[in-house]
């Protein structure tokens, strides 16, 4: 199975109006409610995928008791002839404070999402612990674990560099996909693969140039980096080339969660173990066809079988 890792798991709760204007008062025409959290969208599309994930972080509180139960609604394997169905199992350790939620707003004149995310629950020095001795067990049957999105308050900045060195103590390859401070810790852990966008990368480490960037992350511990270039693909250096992917054309919709699609991309890519330009085609049509997805952790299908047909991926000239 395949471990996915949510310290700040939310509540996603998306409106639809029919044009958002600000100062003003907006009649809502349909709200959607999702498990949401970086981790838990990856487990989504992962078991879309056809693979067994178990999805762990903290989860309290009344959002918390109905994140829990939109989770258990999604989590049971459907199957068909030409798209069998994972299972998600749910291995969240419950805290005493409140899950947060993310509000997004779909503006239907123009597809685009404004998005309100709230900080975080407080997580105690004996939360913390329970979940340490739980990331301990659910990694002996791990084939992968990513460890993905913000940290909540009272968990250090060093958490996931604790969390990539745990996994390399068991053998389980890590992807981590967060930013900031936690990021450049983390890649100091030496993970098997980070997946930052473009403005992430350049936080990192000051280069605008997304190849240099790449090149320089992997100097500071990255084994493996693929970088989201936003509608332009993906581009991945790694200790055996670069390659960069780029979709046929570019898709409108809503882009929460296509960062997170890509991720699921490239973990089913590792587990299967796949060439790299087959796991960057798959990153990108995932991304794409999240776009077109009403929501976070959901993926059309029709389009990413279509874009995945006509992804381009070419090896860079400049190979690690």
């Amino acid at each position: 199975m395949i471990l996915t890792v949510t310290l700040n798991a939310a509540l996603d709760v998306t409106y639809r109006v029919p044009e958002l204007r600000p100062h003003t008062t907006h009649r809502v025409t349909e709200v959607t409610e999702r498990p949401g959290g970086k981790g838990l969208n990856v487990a989504r599309v992962l078991a879309a995928l056809g693979h067994d994930t178990v999805v762990t972080g903290f989860v309290g509180g009344v959002t918390g008791a109905v994140l829990r139960q939109l989770l258990g609604k999604i989590a049971m394997p459907r199957t068909g002839p030409k798209t069998p169905h994972g299972t998600i199992t749910d291995a969240l350790v419950p805290i005493a404070g409140t899950t947060r939620r993310t509000i997004g707003v779909v503006d239907a004149t123009t597809g685009d999402t404004t998005q309100f995310n709230e900080p975080g629950p407080i997580v105690t020095t004996p939360e913390w612990s329970t979940f340490m001795d739980a990331y301990g067990r659910l990694l002996r049957e791990a084939s992968a674990v990513a460890l993905c999105g913000s940290l909540p308050p009272g968990v250090p900045v060093g958490t996931y560099a604790q969390l990539i060195r745990e996994a390399h103590a068991a053998g389980v390859p890590t992807l981590l996909d967060t930013s900031g401070e936690p990021l450049r810790r983390g890649i100091a852990a030496r993970p098997h693969l980070v997946k930052p966008n473009i403005d992430e990368l350049a936080g990192l480490t000051g280069s605008t140039d997304p190849l240099r960037a790449a090149r320089d992350a992997r100097r500071r511990g990255a084994r493996a980096v693929a970088a989201s270039l936003g509608p332009h693909g993906m581009l991945a250096v790694t200790a055996h080339g670069a390659w960069r992917a780029t979709p046929p054309r570019r898709l409108a919709g809503n882009p929460t969660g296509a960062g997170d699609a890509a991720v699921a991309g490239l973990l089913s890519g590792l587990v299967e173990e796949a060439p790299w330009p087959d796991r960057l085609a798959r990153a990108v049509a995932l991304s794409a066809a999240a776009v077109r997805a009403p929501v976070a952790g959901e993926f059309d299908r029709a389009v990413y079988d279509e874009v995945l047909a006509g992804v381009e991926v070419t090896e860079h000239p400049a190979a690690a």
